[in-house]
C-alpha cells in the first residue's frame, strides 16, 4: 500500500512560507520520502529526474544560475517544465517575477524557508520517512521504559493496560494503549504511535477511559517511540516449560524486522512492572554485548558441569 501526506501538512509542521500554488495545498500529495537539490537538472541532465521529490534551491544553485546570465532563464524553465511536486527556496532566497511566471505556467508550487538548505533537507527527510513509512496496526500497549520502547502484547483482559498504568506511576511514559500504529522508518527501525483520536487515553476496565496526560502530566506521555522489545503476556499454564535461564534470545518479525521478544506468564502476585523494567535492562545489556545467562553457564562449565546438566537441574527446581 502506498501512503501520501498533503503538502499543507508539511508546510504547517515546518513553518514554510507559501510563495505560489496553483491549487490548495491539501490537494497536493507528497508520495516520495526522498528530496533533491536539482544541480544536474539545472545543468541540463534530466534523464533520472524524479518529479515526485521535493526540489530544494539553495545558495549554491542560485549562485550557479546567477553566473549564467541570460542563459539562466532557459535552465529555470527546463526545471519547471519537469513539473516537480514543489520547489522549496532555502535560506530565505528571493525569487523574481519571471520565476513566479514559470511557476504559474507549469503549475509548480513554490515554498520558502529561512533555514539552511542541508538543515531543512535533513528535517524533511526525517519527517517524510515517518509519514510515508510502511505500517501496520497492532493490538497492544506501547510504553517507554527507561528510554526503551516496549510493545506489550496479549489477549484482551490479560492486564496490559493495568501494567502500563503501574509503569506510568513509576515514572515511565505511555505512547499508545489498545491500538499501536507501527511504522517501518528504516531497514532496522520500527516506530510506534497512537492514532490521533485515542492519543494519551487508556481504558481501565471497571473505571473507564482515562486521559493520562491530564491525570499524570505531560511527562507521562510521549507521541512516538522506537520499538526495542516485545513483551508477550500469556496466562500461566501449569506444567508448561517456561524460559528459566535465558541463554537463547527469541525474536518476532514485524514488517520484516526482527525484534527481541520475551514471553511472560501471568499469575497472581507477579509484579509485572518490575519484570518489564528488568527485561528492558537485560535487553539493553545484551545489545551492549553482555548476556547474564551465558556468563552464568560459562562459570558453571568451568566447574565441570555441562550446559545440558545445568539446564536440567535448573528446570527440576
Amino acid at each position: 500500500m502506498d501512503y501520501s501526506v498533503p503538502l499543507s501538512k508539511l508546510m504547517n509542521t515546518h513553518d514554510f512560507e507559501l510563495l505560489y500554488t496553483h491549487r490548495p495545498l491539501e490537494e497536493i500529495a507528497l508520495t516520495s520520502p526522498e528530496v533533491n537539490r536539482p544541480a544536474l537538472a539545472l545543468s541540463g541532465y534530466v534523464d533520472y529526474f524524479d518529479p515526485s521529490r521535493l526540489q530544494f534551491i539553495g545558495f549554491a544553485e542560485q549562485e550557479y544560475l546567477g553566473g549564467l546570465g541570460q542563459a539562466a532563464a532557459a535552465r529555470w524553465e527546463k526545471l519547471f517544465a519537469l513539473r516537480p511536486v514543489a520547489i522549496i527556496m532555502a535560506r530565505g532566497l528571493q525569487i523574481s517575477d519571471s520565476i513566479l511566471a514559470l511557476a504559474r505556467q507549469y503549475s509548480v508550487p513554490i515554498l520558502r524557508t529561512r533555514a539552511g538548505t542541508s538543515e531543512c533537507m535533513a528535517a524533511i527527510i526525517s519527517y517524510l520517512g515517518v509519514q510515508l513509512a510502511e505500517r501496520i496496526d497492532q493490538h497492544g500497549v506501547l510504553v517507554e521504559v527507561a528510554g526503551s520502547g516496549v510493545l506489550i502484547t496479549g489477549e484482551s483482559g490479560i492486564g496490559k493496560t493495568e501494567c502500563a498504568l503501574e509503569l506510568i506511576r513509576r515514572g515511565h511514559r505511555l505512547v499508545a494503549d489498545d491500538r499501536v500504529e507501527i511504522r517501518k522508518v528504516s531497514a532496522t527501525t520500527l516506530v510506534g504511535a497512537a492514532p490521533d483520536n485515542i492519543r494519551n487515553f487508556l481504558e481501565l476496565r471497571g473505571v473507564g477511559l482515562l486521559n493520562v496526560r491530564y491525570l499524570f502530566g505531560m511527562g507521562a506521555v510521549k507521541d512516538t517511540e522506537r520499538i526495542d522489545l516485545v513483551l508477550a503476556m500469556e496466562k500461566w499454564v501449569e506444567g508448561k516449560a517456561y524460559e528459566r535461564i535465558g541463554d537463547t534470545q527469541a525474536y518476532t518479525d514485524i514488517l520484516g524486522i526482527k525484534v527481541p521478544i520475551v514471553t511472560v506468564p501471568i499469575s497472581p502476585g507477579r509484579n509485572l512492572a518490575i519484570i518489564i523494567e528488568t527485561a528492558v535492562m537485560n535487553n539493553r545489556a545484551k545489545r551492549g554485548g553482555y548476556n547474564s545467562a551465558k556468563d552464568f553457564l560459562e562459570r558453571m562449565e568451568i566447574e565441570g558441569a555441562t550446559p545440558e546438566v545445568i539446564r536440567n537441574f535448573w528446570y527440576s527446581m
